[in-house]
């Protein structure tokens, strides 16, 4: 299978998160006081390569929306309809990411790379559905091609419109089996640790997942050393599409927001193909799904919230925005104690 030609992603400016917590050191608060706040500050110093750093202009949700055939196994709490109908609802204005992205001030687009139904918004659309990743491949190799052609369009299309900060989310029945199937078959963890309840599932539709994963994962782990083809076995048009678009905003220099477990199983594989991307992503907010510890532990993020948060839909992501905000304001906004006139510590 041929691999896209991602160039070498450079890393964030190192002199510029310096700077950052040199400044930290010197405004209107004890030193360090603001605990993550800063760290969070000072990354988005080094990937601007500024400080302080510029607030963000035109952050922008993608959920990339698909359907996945492994569904047909009783793996989630919905029907595959579900899909198209909640397509239709963000599209609509209706959806939870909606109402989050009002208040984060973020712009939201949803694309349908994979949904077994007509939706308006499928001009990047692969295929309908995706193989059952128990018994065959989820994609074909010119599938696999597409999709990540699709995510790195995507996020061209997004940085050239003038998008500083990315956040990548998915939609689709099922999803969170293929994305355990990848965190489980790349941090080589067995399967029943990264079996989650998903969409809500009880344990009858539990058991039926543990042994979806069991057995796509059997498969998964005879193409493991090729990403690419991993996708293919493994994933879905949604989870390739994904992995192109945190790939390339890496490339181009954008941070992302990684929200729950879809997009870091997304992230592990473009970590593969794209060594040293991760400097570039912030995980947003900790899943309640099992294989998300795993996949971030393996990528060396720690999120920046704990909620509790299950659904997808860039919620967590979205719910962690406002932070970056404020870690952006403390920078430009706050007085030093020289320029105040305060009397600054004394030195310890």
């Amino acid at each position: 299978m041929s691999r896209p030609a991602f160039t070498d992603v450079p890393q964030p400016d190192e002199l510029a998160r310096a700077e950052a917590r040199r400044r930290h050191a010197t405004l209107l608060k004890p030193v360090e006081s603001l605990g993550r706040l800063e760290e969070l500050g000072a990354w988005i110093a080094a990937c601007q390569g500024v400080c302080p750093p510029r607030p963000f202009q035109r952050p922008r949700v993608v959920i990339f929306a698909a359907d996945h055939g492994i569904a047909a196994k009783g793996v989630s709490a919905y029907p595959q309809e579900t899909t198209a109908q909640l397509v239709d609802a963000l599209v609509k204005g209706t959806g939870v990411p909606n109402a989050l992205a009002g208040v984060a001030g973020a712009g939201l687009r949803v694309v349908d790379v994979g949904v077994d139904a007509d939706t308006a918004v499928q001009e990047f659309k692969v295929r309908r559905g995706s193989g059952s990743i128990d018994t065959e491949d989820a994609l074909t190799e010119a599938e696999v091609e597409a999709a990540l052609r699709a995510g790195v369009e995507i996020a061209n299309a997004e940085v050239d419109a003038g998008a500083d900060l990315l956040v990548a989310g998915d939609l689709g029945v099922g999803v969170s089996t293929p994305s355990a199937v990848l965190v489980a078959a790349l941090t080589g963890t067995e399967p029943v640790a990264v079996v989650g309840r998903g969409s809500g599932i009880d344990d009858n539709a539990w058991m039926r997942k543990a042994a979806a994963i069991r057995d796509a994962l059997r498969r998964a782990r005879t193409v493991l050393a090729d990403p690419l083809a991993l996708l293919r076995t493994s994933a879905g048009a949604d989870l390739a599409a994904m992995t192109g678009f945190l790939a390339q905003a890496a490339v181009r220099r954008t941070p992302v927001l990684l929200d729950g477990l879809t997009s870091v199983a997304a992230a592990l594989v473009a970590e593969e193909l794209v060594p040293n991307a991760r400097a570039w992503w912030l995980a947003a907010s900790r899943c309640a799904e099992p294989a998300h510890d795993l996949a971030l532990e393996h990528l060396d993020l720690k999120p920046v919230l704990d909620l509790n948060i299950r659904l997808g839909e860039a919620a967590g992501a979205l719910a962690a925005l406002p932070l970056l905000t404020m870690a952006v304001r403390v920078l430009t906004d706050v007085a030093t104690y020289e320029e105040a006139e305060v009397t600054a510590p004394s030195a310890p």
